[in-house]
């Protein structure tokens, strides 16, 4: 996946956000609408999002240094955990009490300009479908490129950045449609409780995206391991190697979207000397970067055959043990 790619969806999709946040809530005051106020803060919500995974694109990029030796690309899980509690606030829970105000008829709306908000509806659908035809072509040729399937590759995808952009237009285009059916209802009707009922709908959606996002950034930001084929295509690497003959654990780790850290207790062979082993680690290194180039860190925990080890009982962590070979450190 591409951070340039990330970023210009990114960009599209805050730029359209800034003005229909704008006209929204302009149109919403003069039409009367509590759907149209919760798209304004919709609208909002999103704006200052685009602007926090910005900051992820641009901070996760930092080089490693003493102090963070395997980068900064966890960056991009916190400022998409912070969109997500954005989203599900400024978004959602404005949206929630805006239509249950309406429903309730403790605000009533007395604007006359209905024709300015569908006017702007019209508009939104143009801006916010721009932005989301720019999501789904960056989707769609990331999967070509991966091979999985559309659904799969949103569901695995460590880039939450892209994810959250996703969501968001998809979100933003199922809002359009609530927010114009219950503009339609209310005028059809005359009862508010339609245009109350849309825009908590609208919040209920942009609920269900934040709660979505929020799982995702959380999952990544405590540690979450590889996609299980990603897995099985490392330990098919490390097993195939000259010498190798065997993988007793393995480990992966996300750092950030474009990073993976790869940890193994390796069984070798026993006619391996110590300086074969460490040419055997030279080779793993760089056969693991040439298939999987997502593989930046890789730790070896070498180990001569041996009895085949007991099993860790159900639900134990079993951690690497060092120096299970005399042999140097072959970390690289």
């Amino acid at each position: 996946m591409s951070r340039a790619e990330t970023t210009k969806t990114v960009l599209v999709a805050g730029t359209a956000n800034l003005i229909l946040a704008v006209t929204k809530l302009v149109a919403g005051v003069l039409s009367g609408s509590s759907a149209m106020m919760a798209e304004g803060a919709h609208s909002v919500a999103d704006t200052l999002n685009q602007g926090f995974l910005l900051a992820s694109l641009r901070r996760s990029a930092r080089p490693p240094d003493h102090r963070h030796p395997f980068g900064y690309g966890n960056e991009r899980y916190f400022w998409s955990l912070l969109a997500a509690f954005g989203i599900f606030v400024a978004g959602g829970g404005y949206s929630i009490f805006e239509g249950i105000l309406t429903i309730t008829g403790k605000e009533v709306g007395g604007g006359e300009q209905v024709w300015l908000a569908f006017t702007v509806l019209g508009i939104a659908a143009l801006l916010e479908g721009t932005s989301w035809v720019r999501a789904w072509t960056q989707a769609r040729r990331e999967t070509r490129d991966n091979g999985q399937g559309l659904v799969e590759h949103v569901r695995e995808t460590p880039d939450v950045t892209f994810k959250a952009a996703l969501f968001e237009d998809s979100a933003a285009m199922i809002g359009l449609v609530f927010a114009a059916a219950g503009l339609a209802l209310r005028e059809i009707t005359g009862s508010p409780f339609w245009d109350g009922l849309a825009s908590v709908m609208i919040g209920l959606l942009l609920v269900v995206v934040a709660f979505a996002l929020g799982r995702d950034s959380r999952s990544l930001l405590i540690g979450q391991s590889v996609a299980p084929d990603v897995q099985r295509e490392i330990r098919r690497e490390i097993s195939a190697t000259a010498g190798v003959t065997g993988v007793e654990e393995l480990f992966t780790m996300h750092f950030g979207p474009d990073d993976i850290l790869v940890a193994a207790k390796v069984n070798f062979s026993d006619a391996i000397s110590a300086d074969q082993a460490e040419d055997i680690a030279g080779d793993i290194d760089r056969r693991l970067q040439e298939r999987v180039p997502l593989v930046r860190h890789v730790f070896l925990d070498p180990t001569q055959s041996g009895p085949e080890p007991r099993p860790p009982r159900r639900g134990a962590f079993r951690r690497p043990r060092s120096g299970a070979v005399r042999a140097p450190d072959l970390r690289r």
